[in-house]
Order: structure tokens, then sequence, then C-alpha cells
């Protein structure tokens, strides 16, 4: 049986991957995986603490499964609009995004 404190630790390092990843890097796929990794430690927490809780139940389980579905929606609407804004613009790196630029 895996412990916890291990659910918790790969958790925890998808997090901080993610973390990184939105504030280090430039081109904004990269950005918008990175919040995907974010919202899969979440979900790795959720149903970690459905399992090991006080009071196990499928709870955490079906709450990961709404956020899933809300990550799938972002990526989707996500990657729509950065493939409108590169034909318009020509570029994807969020330093060169600026709404003022024509």
């Amino acid at each position: 049986m895996v412990p916890l404190s291990a659910y918790l630790a790969v958790a925890a390092i998808l997090f901080t991957i993610g973390v990184f990843g939105v504030l280090f890097k430039r081109n904004s796929i990269i950005v918008l995986l990175s919040i995907e990794l974010m919202l899969n430690a979440a979900n790795i927490n959720l149903v970690a603490f459905s399992k090991f809780g006080i009071y196990p139940d499928t709870a955490g389980q079906i709450f990961s499964l709404f956020v899933i579905a809300v990550a799938a929606v972002e990526a989707a609407v996500g990657l729509a609009i950065l493939i409108l804004y590169f034909r318009n613009r020509g570029t994807i790196n969020i330093n060169e995004m600026d709404i003022m630029k024509r």
C-alpha cells in the first residue's frame, strides 16, 4: 500500500514544476501545459485525500473529474486563442505579446 506522503510528494513535485513553468518560460504553450500540471497536482491531492481521509468516500474523485473537465475546456479555449493570435501577429512569445501593437 502506498502511503499518503508519497502521493503528496508527487503532487508537490508536479505543482512546483508547473509554477516554475508559468513563472520562467516565455512560450505561451508551455505556460498552458504548466497550468495543466498544476491542475493535475491538485487532482492527485483530491484523490489521495478522498482515499486516506477520515471518512473515505468518492467525493474527491468526483470533484477531480470536474476539474479534469474544466482543464480540458481551458486547454481547448486557450489553444484556440493562441492559434488565432499567431495567425494575426506571427508570434506566441509572451514577451512580444502587446495588445497595443498593430
